[in-house]
């Protein structure tokens, strides 16, 4: 007998109108968030709208709908969704910019060396997660 495999769609709506309310809040404010990531580094945009898709996908079948149609930020979190992977050159844009940014802040903006290790580990946890992810060609 074949395992159970999980639905391929969204999630089935949350069934209390109070929770619904509260994912559809932190559906938008996951957006606005990760809209912002776009133009600031240090914010994660693409895990932000993946948590903006999570919960309309629980909340609002249009708002989620809109996401992944979205002409700008759709793309963003269908590639995730579908498993086709990152583009190599975002990638190393992505790495390069971590680590500029991280760089910055170890050298000249924290003065605590446990705040500094702390930086270090997320800057490296976040490398190794970008370079496990598929790598997806250009054209693709």
């Amino acid at each position: 007998m074949p395992p159970d495999l999980p639905p391929t769609g969204p999630a089935p709506p949350a069934s209390s109108p109070l929770l619904r309310t509260l994912l559809l809040g932190v559906g938008v404010l996951a957006t606005a968030l990760g809209v912002l990531g776009i133009f600031l580094p240090l914010l994660p945009t693409v895990p932000l709208l993946l948590l903006a898709a999570a919960c309309f996908a629980r909340s609002s079948p249009r708002c989620y709908a809109w996401l992944l149609d979205h002409p700008r930020l759709g793309p963003l979190v269908n590639v995730y969704l579908d498993g086709t992977g990152m583009p190599l050159r975002a990638k190393i844009w992505a790495i390069l910019l971590l680590w500029s940014s991280i760089s910055l802040s170890l050298l000249f903006l924290v003065p605590l060396l446990s705040i500094k290790l702390v930086l270090f580990v997320i800057a490296v946890s976040v490398t190794i997660y970008l370079l496990r992810l598929p790598t997806r060609n250009e054209g693709q």
